[in-house]
């Protein structure tokens, strides 16, 4: 069965999510299993690529800011003989991976530790993988991170890292121009803005003394419209309505308000007619041989 450990923070730290506060615990986890659920494709994609850069399945993986356990789980079913330590600063998140294991059935090989990744690895156990999807940006230090999960990893073990490749655009499977239109404005306020999560981690990996096995761009589609897309584009909607709201013009965002209005049966219609174009950024890479510098080392 799961089991749970609780590594203790620095001094004068409160252990904080990565992800957001206990307020915000259930929107964000139907956003983060809404992700998954449409964006499961790329985990297919990681697994196979992961196990073609060690050239075996991964006997032990570890998933850093696991979340509600949706990258645990797709794990665990494509490596079925690994065992998982799944680590989250929020006991909440914990609690949903754990919840997640047993009902798929993998709570035996799943091992889950409440530990803010701000205040440094916890025990890993020398992991072949490392496994960090969609977490590093959170990180306050991440060349700190990347040095500890260097020197963490188990004999020619990988560090895996996945990023948005971009903002998901959503596009009407019939005509709406006004939409379309709309679309556009905020793709490109949103990339003027440097929204955090487009990260490219390649100079951080060089930095950090690993050599760089793989680097991709894993594109997925979901070109019939769905209820799954129609929620996911609401949530988009509310974000570029709240975060770009000195960049966008006032047309675009009554637009936006429009949308996002649950109650309203013409944005629900607009909504269910949505296609989804989005892609995650992997890298799969592997210590060098020479030392890895520390800060005690420096």
């Amino acid at each position: 069965m799961t089991s749970t450990h609780h590594h203790q923070p620095a001094a004068g730290h409160h252990a904080h999510t990565n992800h957001t506060d206990h307020h915000d615990h259930a929107r964000l986890a139907a956003v983060l299993d809404l992700d998954a659920e449409l964006m499961a494709d790329y985990l297919d994609d990681a697994a196979r690529l992961i196990a073609e850069s060690l050239g075996h399945a991964p006997a032990r993986i570890a998933d850093l800011g696991a979340g509600t356990g949706t990258g645990t789980e797709a794990l665990a079913r494509h490596f079925p003989q690994a065992q998982i330590v799944a680590v989250d600063g929020s006991p909440d998140m914990v609690a949903l991976v754990e919840r997640r294991a047993r009902d798929g059935g993998v709570a035996e090989r799943v091992t889950t530790v409440v530990a803010d990744l701000d205040d440094g690895l916890p025990p890993l156990g020398s992991p072949d993988v490392v496994w960090a999807a969609m977490s590093l940006h959170h990180v306050a230090d991440p060349q700190r991170l990347l040095r500890e999960a260097a020197t963490s990893l188990g004999p020619d073990g990988v560090l895996a890292i996945t990023e948005m490749a971009a903002v998901p655009r959503f596009l009407p499977a019939h005509d709406d121009v006004e939409l379309r239109g709309l679309q556009e404005r905020c793709q490109t306020a949103a990339s003027g803005a440097g929204w955090e999560a487009l990260v490219d981690w390649t100079d951080a990996f060089d930095d950090a003394g690993y050599e760089v096995l793989r680097a991709e761009t894993v594109h997925v589609q979901r070109s019939d419209p769905s209820q799954s897309v129609a929620r996911y584009a609401r949530h988009w909607f509310a974000q570029f309505r709240h975060r770009l709201t000195d960049t966008l013009d006032p047309a675009d965002l009554a637009l936006l308000d429009d949308l996002t209005d649950d109650s309203d049966p013409d944005a629900a219609r607009r909504l269910d007619d949505l296609t989804l174009s989005a892609g995650r950024l992997l890298w799969i890479a592997r210590p060098r041989t020479t030392t890895i510098s520390t800060p005690e080392s420096e």
